[in-house]
């Protein structure tokens, strides 16, 4: 077996896109795009946020977040308040119709993550992680970016 660190590389990147591919699908076929979806889980799971730091956690440019929110915000799946400690910044938070909605996608999207994973064991996708987190903080260290 190939044990290279470009075959490793190549390896790796197959096989997210092959996850990415289908994690997209099954988000676009709840009728979101990715980056809305991101910025809904965040505020699922992180709650009411900044923009900035929103747009930080999805990797999405100043123009981007502000145009996903802005869209969000028509749709009625989220709202800004004012900061409470800094009146320049806006904060983001679900409205109860985007909380209904996203709790109801994520729920759908772990199943449809659990289907794209299943090739390996419960014990395998453990030991990926603790391996791919490794192999992600030696990058860094290394120089890489993220």
């Amino acid at each position: 077996m190939d044990a290279t660190g470009i075959h490793l590389w190549l390896v790796l990147w197959k096989a997210y896109e092959a996850v990415r591919r289908h994690a997209e699908r099954h988000i676009h076929s709840l009728g979101l795009g990715f980056s809305d979806f991101a910025v809904l889980e965040v505020l699922l799971h992180k709650g009411p946020s900044p923009v900035n730091t929103i747009g930080d956690l999805v990797h999405l440019t100043s123009g981007s977040i502000t145009a996903a929110i802005d869209r969000l915000e028509r749709k009625s799946l989220v709202a800004r308040c004012a900061h409470s400690s800094d009146r320049r910044a806006r904060v983001v938070h679900l409205t109860e119709m985007g909380r209904q909605l996203i709790e109801c996608a994520f729920r759908d999207h772990a199943a449809a993550m659990e289907a794209a994973t299943s090739g390996l064991t419960a014990a395998e996708r453990a030991a990926a992680v603790v391996l791919l987190k490794k192999l992600g903080r030696s990058a860094q260290a290394k120089g890489g970016a993220g």
